[in-house]
């Protein structure tokens, strides 16, 4: 792990998100330690914050397969909405959908890969078993692109990798 990853690590650690996404559920790979998806800035990285179920502006269905693609891979939002992603894995394999920056998505996926263990329960993410549904809410506060992807090992390296424009 580059010395800058670790640091980034070591932050997050002290900014623990609290807030659990609407009808998301836990899971754990194993014993490992939390972790987050956090930076010092805290959620400035992600362009956003985990949203008010009450304050859905619009729900976007996003489907996760097994040719390791999100469909739809790029979706518009507007800078201030808050958007419920319906999410649901149609493939055969386990499936996530993780908000944040694409370096900051690699080296998770890293960690991921090195630490197989490691239990999810952030508010920008949503881990899906076969043939799961979930729901994410995700409010956008700045304009920009904001990844996403999922992180299990390979997944993330065989292109599940997707984008919200935020205007």
């Amino acid at each position: 792990m580059k010395t800058h990853d670790l640091v980034l690590l070591l932050l997050a650690a002290s900014f623990p998100l609290t807030v659990p996404a609407a009808g998301q559920h836990s899971h754990s790979h194993g014993t490992h330690a939390s972790h987050n998806h956090t930076t010092a800035a805290g959620h400035a990285s992600l362009s956003g914050q985990p949203g008010d179920p009450g304050k859905v502006t619009r729900t976007m269905e996003i489907t996760l397969s097994d040719d390791m693609r999100f469909r739809p891979s790029n979706v518009q939002v507007k800078a201030g909405e808050t958007i419920r992603f319906s999410v649901r894995n149609s493939g055969q394999l386990d499936h996530e959908m993780v908000i944040g920056q694409l370096d900051d998505l690699k080296a998770h996926a890293v960690e991921m890969r090195n630490n197989p263990g490691m239990p999810h329960e952030e508010p920008n993410q949503v881990y899906l078993k076969p043939g799961e549904h979930g729901d994410m809410v995700w409010q956008f506060t700045t304009a920009g692109t904001v990844d996403f992807a999922c992180t299990i090992p390979g997944h993330l390296e065989a292109g599940m990798i997707g984008k919200a424009i935020v205007r």
